[in-house]
């Protein structure tokens, strides 16, 4: 496995090793032990996965920006199976150099790339392709009480979505209401709630 750092701590993009020939290919899709290995190696916290969560969307549906509160916080593990898809997390912890900062990763049925998004990030994605099925590997349950939301398109954050040729993106309605960053509910380091 092929470990690329981001310019945001903890954020990591992970490239499995794929065997291919005329028959087709094989890939460990994930390995508790190299993964932990993974975080290991860079002073990161090893999680425990919970929950795996599977979504299916059709070209241009954006999806996002989402997170948990503390004491339900989620890391997640994601990738694509099919489709393509422009992912991307943001940095919501208050007390974080980074904060507001962003990561964006095009992951793709073909280029079989996974992201590692800890707790203290919000996620979300646009869909390039039709038929686009993300695959999320959760460090804690779905609580709605805890769930959170930021406007996908908050000019503070200005996520460089790839949107052109897209003559409208299908937003739900939740997200379309969601607060700017600077109205949200988020989290410190520590994943202490804060208003």
């Amino acid at each position: 496995m092929n470990v690329i750092e981001t310019k945001i701590k903890g954020l990591l993009i992970l490239e499995p090793k794929v065997f291919g020939d005329d028959r087709g290919w094989f890939m460990e899709s994930f390995s508790q032990k190299n993964f932990e290995q993974a975080l290991l190696e860079r002073g990161l916290e090893v999680p425990n996965f919970v929950q795996d969560n599977h979504s299916y969307s059709q070209k241009d549906v954006l999806r996002g920006l989402h997170y948990q509160l503390a004491p339900f916080a989620q890391g997640k593990l994601v990738r694509v199976v099919q489709g393509r898809a422009w992912d991307v997390a943001v940095d919501i912890r208050k007390d974080s150099s980074t904060y507001g900062q962003w990561v964006g990763v095009e992951l793709s049925g073909e280029n079989h790339k996974q992201f590692w998004i800890p707790e203290g990030f919000a996620h979300g994605f646009v869909a390039l392709e039709d038929n686009t099925q993300f695959l999320y590997k959760a460090t804690n349950y779905y609580n709605k009480e805890s769930e959170g939301a930021i406007i996908w398109n908050d000019p503070t954050i200005a996520i460089e979505w790839p949107l052109d040729g897209i003559e409208k993106v299908l937003v739900s309605d939740k997200d379309i209401l969601a607060p700017k960053l600077d109205e949200a509910k988020i989290f410190n380091v520590n994943s202490d709630p804060l208003l």
